[in-house]
């Protein structure tokens, strides 16, 4: 593999922005997809992660395709559903948005555990994580499985390993959680302003 596994995100980051920089919609999705391969080689840990962001962001796809022209913008597809109150639904693209990016907050903080903490094992990176950015945001049921999901994190220098590829993986990996963030906080700072980022999981 040329360089390391988060190398087609780093590249695909450099188009999400317009030219005015608003947020696009496609370039934004796609980031979010090519990141999946990393999700990947977590294994068991992060089936419940994959399948929300694999879910959430073909649900925003699926309303991009309906009118690529009124939804070029990411956020177009939330100012609508505000506009006929259908937002707070829980198959909204709203919803979906918003749990887009918290699972990526998620990705992100974790990442930063294993760059900030070499010592750390996977299941600890993971659950630092976990407190720090989805836990408050899901009920008991949701909680539990997570808990439970973790313990099955992989070996750490295995997954670093195969992570890399030909590439320097903690270098491509800081540019990820430095390049990805504010774009993340955007999505935050969109959707508080619409009254709509604190809605939890049942």
């Amino acid at each position: 593999m040329e360089g390391t596994i988060f190398a087609p995100s780093l590249e695909g980051m450099k188009h999400v922005k317009s030219e005015q920089g608003e947020m696009l919609a496609k370039p934004f999705l796609d980031v979010c997809k090519l990141i999946l391969p990393v999700i990947d080689k977590f294994g068991a840990a992060m089936a419940l992660v994959k399948s929300d962001i694999g879910g959430n962001v073909s649900r925003l796809q699926a309303k991009y395709e309906s009118n690529p022209s009124q939804f070029k913008f990411l956020y177009s597809m939330v100012q609508v559903e505000v506009e006929t109150k259908t937002a707070k639904a829980s198959s909204s693209c709203t919803n979906g948005l918003l749990w887009l990016t918290r699972a990526m907050d998620f990705l992100v903080e974790l990442f930063r555990n294993l760059l900030a903490h070499p010592d750390w094992t996977m299941s600890q990176a993971c659950s630092d994580s976990y407190g720090k950015t989805l836990k408050k945001w899901h009920g008991w049921l949701a909680s539990s499985s997570f808990t439970v999901a973790m313990k099955l994190a992989p070996d750490r220098k295995k997954f670093m390993d195969v992570i890399g590829g030909s590439g320097d993986v903690n270098a491509d990996m800081e540019k990820f959680c430095t390049n990805f963030s504010p774009l993340l906080e955007e999505n935050h700072k969109f959707l508080a302003g619409v009254g709509l980022d604190d809605l939890k999981a049942s």
